[in-house]
């Protein structure tokens, strides 16, 4: 795609974001009542944000203007914010993690795949320098230290005489094979020469010939048939076409202009950071000293005026005010005279207020409070209200910027899409004067005080403020408390490579999101509309993954305005994958992976002064060095209601008092997410448990559809070739209940590289994989039942329970209302 079509895709996504702004605030206005349209609404806006969002992170990824840029930049990370806030409403109006959108989609006309969240790119782009760096001094601490060792299988030494015997046993066996096959060969050569003289006598070509016929054209038939079906199921759609898993030309083509693209993004962004400066220069040259003598004499003026009409000399604006800025902002004189004179008029009149006032406020002050506690809970039972965002203003500042800019703007000498030199002059001439205002308020400051000594003779005596004194002393012995180092003295470099030799920092493994496979829930609108729970897919946990916790850990502006997610449990049966999603949070965006596991952390920086040292370095590096994950694995362990007695030595419990400490800390410019996975969450006392973790994510087993998907791209990736004898359906039937885990594990073990080289003429088949499948445990049923019922317990599975428990003594208490009515009539 050229940038003209880039271009054209920004101002079609621009108009959608124009529209969708509009119609949030009319609703926003007149908001639902019923409960189901409240849903519907907020469920219509996430949807179609999301499809706005899809189209910017796209434009932001290969649009090469770099001022066109940064307003993009400025709108993708609103619409991120915004979705982050929809999600968090709709999970209070619903009470539940997941949502499905089935029947709105269908509304919409939309696939369940444009769902999909993207993570941008420019999260690792924009770093990428910073990660790479990282990870080579990561890889160096780590071989210097001799912890990168790399995982060498040892096998056992056997004696001579066993070791002969071996070779000797495999060298007769392939021996034996090849005398069969060479006596085979002559028993076959015997045989034809028989049969030929018997047949000798009766030959006849004709009938030689008819034969030779049938049987070539019954094969040509054949194959002409499987042919025309197989073209046929290529057009219905049932099979891929020939070529379809081979990368074409023009993709390979698209991936270079991308690369292409991605170089002039940099250069064009090196050449406007340059102009940034240069045109700053160029311009204080040209205009800077005429504005600072015309600045001069306005302000002069004013003294003068101020003079005639008040009979002194006016105060000047602090530094902190503003200084000449706030008298002269879009004000003549004159009007600066009139607004001095009734502020001091004003200030007279408030002293006398305040004094007969003072009483009666703190009598009113305590029947408000009562009043507005009353008032706030009638609200909440009777309507419901959206809370107020804080993405909306950012996103149409930005569209406001977009329409006065760059809407009707004529880019017709801007082929190759550089900076635009007269918007760099207008940003920097209103820099320019800011920096020459600071200049001349200083010297018309001192001018101002030598003509009231020579004028007037007056001296400015010095105030002091005298409480503002106490209070900064009070404020500083408090942080003073708070904010104590206990590593003042040591560099982030050395506490960076202390936690990597001690095994705290460990190397994420390169995997992502993408890469955890599954496939959509199509009848969670229906099941729930029958009051049928369903479990979450594959691709739903994916979807929480991406909003709690890889868009506000990539982008620093989301993270700080959009509702806050300190602590992630992932929890489910072994083999999910949720050891997978970790790592995929800390890939996707290049941040660092702390293991405060109970296992990891036994034995390290013992008694109370070591765990509060421990804690303290791995804070300040995550905080230093952020984005950070901080991963705490079995972590239901940190929380045991009873430990047992073959872990009491590792102290598992160690953390169970100084997590809450932890999460305390952080604040919402630290982009660190504390991240716990379990397989036994109903070990761990729940109410210590729940209160660490912010969010809770119940990680389900596969069902058909995701094991479908699962088995064809595993066997793919490990070097499979999926024929028609290989029915992909009959394993997927037959492998409920078992995870992502066992059919990775079946799939190295049958696809052996003897096997990968057999497929040709020995194609793969379902048996293969079932027979080896047979020795594993599956996820049974009374497992699930008990996730789900621990889930009932958490505080957010509570809540929805005593909902749904209203809801249907509401419909009863209708019904009967009803049955009352009827009975009447009769």
């Amino acid at each position: 795609m050229s940038n003209a079509m880039y271009n054209k895709m920004w101002y079609q996504t621009q108009e959608a974001l124009n529209s969708l702004l509009d119609k949030e605030s009319q609703k926003m206005i007149e908001p639902p009542k019923n409960k189901v349209f409240i849903f519907q609404m907020l469920a219509t806006f996430y949807i179609k944000y999301v499809q706005i969002f899809r189209n910017l992170e796209n434009v932001y990824d290969q649009i090469v203007h770099p001022q066109k840029r940064i307003l993009i930049r400025k709108i993708l990370d609103g619409v991120m914010g915004r979705i982050l806030e929809l999600k968090n409403e709709m999970v209070e109006l619903e009470l539940t993690e997941f949502h499905y959108f089935d029947d709105i989609l269908q509304d919409l006309k939309l696939a369940p795949q444009q769902l999909d969240i993207p993570i941008p790119k420019y999260f690792l782009k924009e770093r990428l320098d910073v990660i790479r760096g990282r990870e080579r001094i990561l890889a160096q601490i780590l071989t210097e230290s001799g912890l990168d060792l790399p995982d060498v299988k040892y096998f056992k030494s056997l004696p001579l005489e066993q070791a002969t015997k071996f070779i000797q046993i495999a060298e007769r066996a392939r021996q034996g094979r090849l005398r069969a096959l060479f006596m085979k060969q002559i028993y076959l050569q015997e045989y034809r020469a028989r049969q030929s003289k018997l047949l000798s006598d009766k030959a006849d070509t004709s009938i030689a010939a008819l034969r030779i016929q049938k049987v070539w054209r019954g094969f040509h038939q054949c194959k002409k048939t499987d042919r025309e079906r197989e073209e046929e199921m290529i057009f219905l759609g049932m099979n891929p076409p020939p070529l379809f898993n081979e990368v074409s030309a023009t993709i390979k083509q698209a991936e270079k202009v991308n690369c292409l693209r991605s170089n002039v993004q940099m250069e064009h962004e090196e050449n406007y950071q340059e102009a940034m400066i240069t045109i700053k220069e160029d311009l204080k040259l040209i205009e800077g000293q005429d504005f600072k003598e015309s600045l001069k004499d306005q302000i002069r003026q004013w003294f003068i005026e101020c003079r005639n009409l008040t009979g002194t000399f006016p105060d000047y604006p602090e530094p902190e005010e503003g200084g000449s800025a706030i008298i002269f902002s879009d004000k003549t004189p004159e009007q600066v005279i009139d607004d001095i004179i009734a502020s001091q008029e004003e200030e007279e009149k408030n002293k006398k207020k305040k004094q007969t006032q003072g009483k009666e406020r703190k009598e009113k002050k305590k029947e408000k409070a009562q009043k507005a506690t009353k008032e706030k809970a009638k609200e909440e039972e009777e309507e419901w209200k959206m809370s107020p965002s804080v993405f909306l203003h950012s996103m149409e500042e930005g569209n406001n910027l977009y329409k006065d800019t760059w809407m009707n703007k004529d880019e017709s000498w801007n082929f190759v899409q550089s900076y635009d030199p007269e918007m760099i002059k207008q940003e920097k001439r209103k820099e320019l004067e800011t920096e020459i205002r600071l200049q001349v308020d200083e010297l018309m400051r001192q001018e101002l005080k030598n003509l009231k000594l020579a004028v007037n003779r007056e001296k400015e005596l010095p105030i002091k403020p005298k409480k503002a004194k106490k209070k900064d002393k009070v404020k500083r012995g408090k942080k003073g408390k708070k904010d104590k180092d206990l590593t003042a003295d040591r560099t982030i470099e050395s506490l960076y490579k202390e936690l990597v030799e001690e095994g705290l920092l460990i190397r994420a493994r390169k995997v992502n999101l993408s890469d955890y496979i599954g496939e959509y829930s199509y009848l969670g609108t229906t099941l729930r509309q029958v009051a049928i729970e369903p479990m979450p897919s594959l691709l739903d946990v994916r979807q929480l993954i991406t909003l709690y916790g890889i868009l506000p850990l990539g982008s620093a502006a989301v993270h700080e305005k959009a509702p806050l997610v300190k602590s992630l449990l992932l929890a489910g049966p072994s083999g999910v994958g949720k050891k997978m999603l970790v790592h995929a949070i800390c890939t996707e965006t290049g941040a660092n992976l702390f293991n405060l596991s109970a296992a990891n952390i036994a034995g390290k920086y013992p008694g109370k002064t070591g765990l509060q040292v421990m804690l303290h370095v791995v804070f300040k590096v995550a905080q230093q060095l952020q984005p950070s994950v901080v991963w705490i694995e079995d972590t239901e362990k940190t929380f045991y209601k009873k430990v047992p007695n073959a872990e009491k030595m590792n102290e598992p419990k160690r953390l169970k008092k100084q997590l809450p400490k932890f999460l305390k800390l952080l604040r919402p410019d630290d982009r660190i997410l504390i991240v716990g996975t379990t397989q036994r969450p109903f070990d761990a006392e729940l109410q210590s448990f729940c209160k660490v973790y912010q969010k809770i994510i119940l990680i389900p087993r596969p069902d058909y559809a995701s094991r479908y998907v699962l088995w064809k791209k595993i066997i793919q990736h490990n070097g499979g070739v999926l024929s028609k004898g290989l029915n992909i359906s009959c394993l997927a039937k037959v492998t409920d209940g078992f995870t992502q885990g066992h059919i990775v594990e079946v799939v190295k073990n049958v696809l052996t590289d003897r096997r990968i080289r057999q497929q040709s003429r020995k194609p793969l088949t379902a048996v293969e994989f079932i027979t080896a499948m047979a020795t594993m445990n599956p996820v049974y049923k009374e497992e699930e039942e008990s996730f789900k019922n621990w889930y009932a317990k958490t505080p957010l599975g509570k809540r929805r329970l005593s909902a749904l428990n209203l809801g249907g003594k509401e419909k009863e208490r209708a019904k009967g209302k009803k049955k009352g009515k009827k009975e009447k009539k009769k």
